[in-house]
């Protein structure tokens, strides 16, 4: 789960996590043996039987199955698929609903964002309101999805990382459990490799469309939606 969600969607979730400050190193040493196993294993068992990957499409393990195991190893990891997939969605939902239950708590949404439900805590009006934008993106291909999720998660990670320059900054004495190394080098060498990755996906966004809008300007007008989403209760209450 955490492979997907990604490290960082994780921190949304502490309030509910038992001990965070224990739990989430331990899990995270857990976690990045378990991914490395999960992909070298598969890809070891491909190379051993002499299979082309170069010839794979998507759903290709699908297809090595077929061609290893016959119809049933096909049909098991198809359904482990769809199994990982419900799983990675809900796990994804967890973590993104929780963003608009507290920005609803602190104003920078209505506050009907901050409704609960009375017997399980989860924020049901985050998650109808997520479920729609979701939804509307189902008419994007999988390769446009990608490339704007790229685009657009590569900049709020992006926001992370300066937020984290800016407290070593104005806050150098706050307490913290968890502490980058490397001083005020190290949290900017971190934000690097996202950065660039960013920029790679806002040129291959460049050449890409959707309808009859450049994907690129469809990812630029999310990305401005956010600041003016941010700033409107501000203005409103003003």
């Amino acid at each position: 789960m955490w492979n997907y969600m990604g490290w960082d969607n994780a921190s949304t979730i502490a309030g509910e996590v038992q001990n965070p400050q224990k739990t989430y190193p331990r899990v995270m040493w857990i976690t990045v043996t378990v991914v490395a196993v999960s992909y070298l294993i598969p890809v070891a068992a491909i190379s051993h039987s002499g299979l082309d990957p170069n010839s794979w499409t998507t759903g290709g393990w699908v297809d090595v199955g077929r061609a290893l195991g016959g119809p049933a190893l096909a049909a098991a990891l198809t359904i482990g698929g769809i199994i990982g997939a419900i799983g990675t969605f809900n796990a994804l939902m967890m973590s993104f609903s929780r963003l608009p239950l507290v920005m609803g708590e602190t104003g920078a949404l209505p506050k009907i964002f901050s409704r609960t439900s009375a017997s399980t805590g989860a924020p049901y009006v985050a998650i109808i309101v997520c479920a729609f934008g979701w939804a509307a993106c189902t008419f994007l291909s999988f390769e446009r999805l990608i490339i704007l999720d790229v685009l657009v998660t590569g900049l709020s990670i992006m926001l992370e990382f300066w937020a984290l320059i800016g407290l070593r900054v104005r806050e150098p004495n706050l307490a913290r459990p968890y502490r980058v190394p490397g001083g005020m080098i190290g949290a900017i060498a971190i934000g690097l490799p996202p950065l660039a990755l960013m920029f790679a996906a806002g040129f291959r966004n460049h050449s890409e469309r959707i309808g009859n809008v450049n994907a690129l300007i469809v990812g630029l007008i999310f990305i401005a939606a956010g600041p003016v989403l941010y700033f409107l209760p501000t203005l409103r209450r003003r």
